[in-house]
């Protein structure tokens, strides 16, 4: 069984959140899955085989199945380039189905997602107690403009947005703390962003869900984040970019698609490189 190591959203030949791909003509048992991908030890790998249509896909983390994966499906898409040619593929997740279209331009090899529909909440003000103090900051680090909100786009996502920079290169917490936190609250990670401007915003996302400290790169927050700014009526002009993994020393860039109709699926796009 060969296990591809693709980093998807990477910043040229550098950066970027590594994820395993691994391609079959039939699914292994869930439990070989969970095995495989702590074995792997990347945030999420991929599982794919083919479908009707498309493709049938499940992820995992080192410690758990999760519904949907957006680094992994954009290093999904550069596999299925490489293998299939340039094209759009269509994916079928454990809750959703949706597509994610490879393509390769010589050694640059790049993908898109559209993830499945979007919403947010306000998120309870409890939930925001705890995650603030998990991560040390007070409700004055907040930036009044984006309220803390339950977003989701296939995955559930708390996003707390800071108002200073620094205060976002300062985060910490503790690992086990952070796993129950999540774990509890329902929670894949906790989405920290900073607006640089209106359509580029700093991001950090700790995923002790699955049992990882800090992603480089998220494509399901950043379209959970995508669809929030959508429902909060942002001034994103229809895209925004984000810079993640800086503070990590792992720079990463996502380019999100925001169309007009609330709730629609949103395009979030990157490079990938092969490891």
């Amino acid at each position: 069984m060969e296990t591809l190591r693709i980093a998807a959203f990477s910043d040229g030949e550098r950066g970027g959140n590594p994820a395993g791909v691994i391609i079959e003509t039939s699914l292994p048992a869930e439990a070989e899955m969970q095995r495989i991908a702590a074995q792997v030890g990347f945030s999420e790998t991929a599982f794919a085989t083919p479908a009707e249509n498309g493709w049938r896909v499940r992820y995992f983390s080192p410690e758990s199945e999760v519904p949907f994966c957006g680094h992994a499906t954009i290093a999904l898409g550069a596999a299925l380039a490489l293998r299939e040619g340039d094209g759009t593929f269509a994916l079928k997740l454990n809750d959703a189905e949706i597509s994610v279209n490879g393509r390769r331009d010589g050694v640059v090899i790049s993908a898109a997602l559209q993830s499945p529909p979007t919403f947010s909440t306000a998120a309870d003000p409890d939930m925001i107690a705890k995650a603030l103090a998990l991560f040390g900051y007070v409700a004055d680090d907040l930036d009044p403009r984006i309220p803390p909100a339950l977003a989701n786009g296939g995955a559930c996502h708390l996003v707390l947005a800071l108002a200073a920079r620094e205060r976002l290169a300062a985060m910490s917490y503790d690992l086990d703390a952070g796993r129950e936190f999540m774990n509890q609250a329902g929670l894949v990670t906790v989405c920290l962003v900073h607006a640089e401007t209106s359509r580029k915003f700093q991001v950090r996302n700790p995923f002790a869900s699955g049992g990882v400290y800090e992603d480089p790169a998220t494509g399901a927050a950043a379209a959970a984040f995508g669809g929030y700014l959508r429902d909060l009526k942002w001034p994103h002009d229809g895209a925004i970019d984000i810079v993640q993994g800086e503070d990590m020393g792992v720079p990463s860039r996502l380019h999100v698609e925001i169309p007009a109709t609330p709730g629609s699926s949103i395009r979030v796009s990157g490079t990938a490189r092969l490891m």
